[in-house]
């Protein structure tokens, strides 16, 4: 079996997403998905560029390709290169899969839960409306939630107004719903260290099960500052490319939870050998997944075959978006996602369809957050 080529489909259908689709001369094909959306067509160009060197190649040498993808144009693959690798990686799992007529999470060394717990995105401007979001969602059937700082009118952000607000809408949630659901907290790197610490400090009697992003994560110094001065868990790395970025927060111990991206963080390949690293140090994984239904798939075959896992991110319940091109999608029930019993990823992905849903840069707006001074600060 050969590869015969490499389509790269940016579409918008709800939300933008990157999807990638490598073909083989026996007809078998395997699809994977790409993070940073708004950088759309810089992946399509790594894709083609990629494509040069993997065209007229054994599909199954995954981790060769791996190799030779992050490694062998000299500069160490970054966010966009490895968004692109993630792709692809995600899709000659996929191909391997369906050639070996095994779901992925075998390939990883079989399953180690029968289900993956997960959580959705919930918001509410006061605490009455975020209860009100909560509590609908626990009735679902969801076992967790998961809330972020309010943005003001015309995308203003203040830091010390969000510290203030988190501590009752925490009080809120807790009073509302009790200990029936876990809390997970998102400051999306907006806060520096010092209000990162008051607003860490005031919530920790409610026992979040984490706090996402409390500040960037370019510093991890900062991290190690951060984690002298509170006591709640702490996640981060979504917005990491490689094993190298997460070296020092796992080494030192300064998360408690990897927000691996498959999707940036070079697929199913390298999110596997960080987790198998995070293992030593008692690290578990909360998968970053805000983008559409193949990132899903794969990191639920991630999260099946891997023992440290604390949660999944899944925005909603599958088969909300994305359904013309992915008609057929992961299993939700009551909170988990279920084991696929396809080869492959274990969904179906439609591509005449994909290619009748034209991406629009910026067709879906990101706000660009300001202080009342007009400075920038962090989406």
């Amino acid at each position: 079996m050969k590869i015969t080529g490499i389509e790269c489909l940016p579409v918008q259908d709800g939300r933008n997403c990157v999807f990638v689709v490598v073909d083989t001369d026996e007809g078998i094909f395997g699809v994977g998905e790409a993070g940073l959306t708004r950088r759309a067509h810089a992946i399509k160009a790594v894709c083609d560029d990629y494509a040069s060197i993997l065209v007229g190649e054994d599909p199954l040498r995954i981790e060769h390709h791996w190799q030779r993808m992050s490694r062998g144009f000299f500069f160490p693959h970054d966010n966009i290169a490895g968004s692109a690798l993630a792709a692809i990686d995600i899709a000659l799992w996929d191909i391997m899969g369906k050639a070996l007529g095994v779901p992925v999470y075998q390939l990883l060394g079989g399953r180690v839960r029968d289900k993956v717990v997960c959580y959705p995105h919930t918001g509410g401007r006061t605490p009455e409306r975020l209860v009100e979001n909560c509590t609908r969602l626990y009735e679902e059937g969801w076992k967790f939630v998961r809330f972020s700082p309010n943005l003001g009118e015309n995308d203003r952000f203040e830091p010390g107004e969000a510290v203030r607000e988190a501590a009752p809408m925490f009080e809120a949630v807790r009073k509302a719903l009790g200990d029936k659901v876990e809390i997970c907290y998102d400051a999306h790197t907006r806060l520096d260290p010092a209000d990162a610490i008051v607003l860490c400090r005031s919530v920790e009697q409610y026992r979040p099960f984490f706090i996402e992003d409390p500040i960037r994560s370019e510093s991890p110094n900062s991290f190690r500052y951060l984690r002298e001065h509170v006591n709640v868990p702490l996640a981060a790395g979504e917005q990491f490319a490689s094993k190298w970025a997460f070296r020092q927060f796992v080494d030192e111990d300064l998360i408690d939870y990897a927000r691996i991206d498959l999707c940036i963080c070079g697929g199913l390949s390298e999110s596997k050998k960080v987790a198998g690293w995070c293992e030593t140090h008692y690290i578990k994984l909360a998968t970053h997944n805000p983008l559409g239904p193949v990132s899903s798939a794969a990191c639920l075959h991630l999260n099946l075959a891997t023992s440290n896992v604390g949660v999944m991110e899944q925005p909603q319940m599958p088969g909300r978006v994305m359904t013309n091109a992915v008609p057929e999608q992961v299993k939700w029930e009551d909170g988990y996602l279920l084991p696929p019993t396809k080869p492959g990823l274990g969904i179906e992905f439609d591509r005449e369809a994909a290619r009748k849903l034209p991406y629009q840069p910026g067709g879906v707006t990101r706000p660009l957050l300001h202080r009342d001074d007009g400075g920038f600060t962090n989406w």
